[in-house]
């Protein structure tokens, strides 16, 4: 599979989150959330991957274990802002795109990284994101999880155009899929999208791609076959620990 170049990751994280406080640092075999996730996306290859952080805690832990940290500002309203906040301070070069890895998914498969960083490069898209099909009543019931509402039907080998996010979709809507934590910009279409005010649905739902949605910047959605489990809750996190547990 070929690449574009110029494709840089960065993993937006903070010891703040208000469902799961430290989440960052909780230990999943021996290796913190914020390691597995920096290291699951070394191994896509895609390039150098980063952390952009507001907290000293997170920025030793990951220089401790080998990995390349920025200091960003505090107060962030989104990931997006963070991650632009470190391209600036990085002084990237040559890069056209930025992935935005929430910090968040330690199951991402790097697979599923160059999956992304192949649609939107060899489609030349402004954004890109990614989902799986919803098997069960009950994840399309589970207000934890983000779904995304798609023009058409996604094809494994196509891609469509995101019309809606949310956390509770009628079980009667068709196109609606379980929405996965990774974004890949233009950097200049992350920088336009950092210069908008947040809008009213982005601040009613929790959730940044809607900044993008209501001024008409469009996401483009491709299918994957797995769904990594995020972690938004303690139950999140003693559930990921029971499979990683399983697997080694």
């Amino acid at each position: 599979m070929k690449f574009m170049p110029g494709t840089v990751i960065i993993i937006p994280s903070r010891m703040a989150a208000k469902r799961l406080p430290g989440k960052p640092l909780l230990k999943l075999n021996n290796k913190t959330i914020i390691t597995n996730v920096f290291k699951r996306a070394e191994k896509a290859g895609l390039g150098t991957v980063y952390v952009a952080t507001e907290d000293e805690e997170i920025y030793e832990e990951v220089k401790k274990n080998g990995g390349n940290c920025v200091m960003t500002e505090k107060g962030h309203r989104s990931g997006s802002d963070r991650i632009f906040d470190a391209i600036l301070n990085l002084k990237l070069d040559n890069v056209k795109y930025v992935i935005n890895l929430q910090g968040d998914e330690p199951l991402i498969n790097p697979e599923d990284i160059k999956k992304l960083n192949s649609f939107v490069s060899l489609n030349n898209l402004d954004l890109g994101t990614l989902a799986a099909n919803i098997n069960s009543d009950d994840k399309l019931n589970n207000n934890n999880i983000v779904k995304v509402k798609t023009l058409k039907d996604l094809k494994k080998n196509d891609y469509s155009e995101a019309l809606d996010f949310n956390r509770t979709f009628d079980k009667n809507e068709t196109n609606i899929y379980h929405h996965i934590g990774i974004y890949q910009y233009k950097i200049e279409t992350l920088k336009q999208f950092v210069n908008l005010k947040q809008s009213k649905k982005e601040k009613m739902l929790k959730l940044e791609q809607m900044r993008a949605l209501e001024n008409n910047i469009k996401i483009q959605v491709k299918l994957i076959d797995e769904i990594p489990i995020g972690i938004d809750t303690m139950q999140d996190y003693i559930d990921i620990k029971k499979i990683m547990s399983y697997k080694s």
